[in-house]
């Protein structure tokens, strides 16, 4: 079921009207629209549907209905996300929620200088809600070795990039031992968050969660990318102690700074390496988009990241493991 009046009827009934219908911008195979739908009670219900497109390759991560099994139990665990209406194994029906995702808006705009000191310890509470959700809500993942994972990547790329070959055999070398496996949100960053005048109102975007280290979500969000020109290291909008100090509080779990530094470096890796692929698509014929070629100037700003994090590891080394 595809078609958004026929899941909405499904949903409220056959009496339900969908009023209102807009595609929202983003997403290669995944639709997503803006409903509004009248029940006979004459209620107003303000929804986002997500659709797999018909025909589209999937995204990698997981399922619609995968996805929707994780939302529910982020919502269970106090994480502040939409609630799940309905959902099927191609489409999503989720609660709309009002607020700003555009990153250069919220760090920006005076409707939310009064939010933006309080978003990184916010980030950090809720961060460790999605650590303390059930491992289970992640149906039959194992933990994989994400610097494994991500050294195969860029070797099926077939492109030479040897500040990416020099920053996996460094992190190889000085991975700092993990403590705890948790639900990871995988894409947890400025961008992913809608924010209000008040600060967080919902995370989005829960198709890459799997299990792992849970200072991978710390770090993937203090990348330097996130912070879109900004020199607060936290989203682009906090800073360490904020973020770090909020979540130790919230999950009762000490944060190693040398561990989430790591893992910062690792992000900077992987999102250097994305960009490859994302530029590949381009110029390999496989999709022909203006935005998939600008990105590939974001590779040569990610190895240059790299190297000074490199230094950075090589004044201040964690104990090493042998190769």
């Amino acid at each position: 079921m595809t078609d958004p009046h026929a899941i909405a009827g499904a949903a409220f009934g056959a009496g339900a009207v969908v009023t209102s219908s807009v595609r929202l911008p983003g997403g290669a195979s995944r639709e997503t629209w803006a409903l509004d739908v009248v029940t006979p009670d004459g209620r107003t219900h303000e929804l986002v549907l997500r659709l797999d497109s018909p025909g589209a390759a999937p995204e990698t991560g997981a399922g619609l209905a995968a996805e929707a099994t994780l939302m529910r139990a982020a919502y269970d665990a106090g994480v502040p996300v939409p609630r799940i209406v309905a959902c099927g194994e191609s489409h999503i029906l989720m609660t709309r929620v009002p607020g700003e995702t555009i990153p250069r808006k919220i760090l920006r705009d005076e409707a939310y200088a009064a939010a933006r000191p309080l978003l990184a310890a916010q980030c950090g509470q809720a961060l460790a809600a999605i650590h303390r959700m059930p491992l289970s809500c992640v149906p039959g993942e194992a933990a994989e070795d994400p610097l494994e994972r991500w050294r195969d990547v860029l070797d099926l790329l077939g492109e030479p990039h040897p500040v990416f070959e020099l920053a996996l055999r460094r992190l190889a070398a000085c991975r700092p031992p993990g403590t705890r496996r948790t639900v990871v949100h995988g894409d947890f960053r400025n961008g992913n968050l809608i924010v209000g005048p008040e600060g967080i109102r919902a995370v989005l975007d829960w198709e890459l969660a799997h299990l792992g280290d849970p200072l991978e979500d710390l770090g993937w969000l203090c990348v330097k990318a996130w912070r879109f020109g900004s020199p607060l290291p936290v989203g682009g909008f906090g800073g360490y102690d904020d973020l770090v100090g909020a979540y130790e509080r919230a999950a009762g779990q000490p944060v190693d700074r040398d561990a989430l530094r790591w893992w910062e470096t690792f992000g900077v890796l992987k999102w250097g390496i994305i960009c490859v692929m994302q530029t590949m698509r381009h110029l390999r014929g496989g999709a022909s988009s203006v935005e998939l070629a600008a990105i590939g100037r974001r590779v040569c700003e990610n190895e240059w990241d790299l190297l000074g994090m490199l230094r950075e590891r090589a004044e201040n080394p964690l104990p090493q493991r042998p190769l």
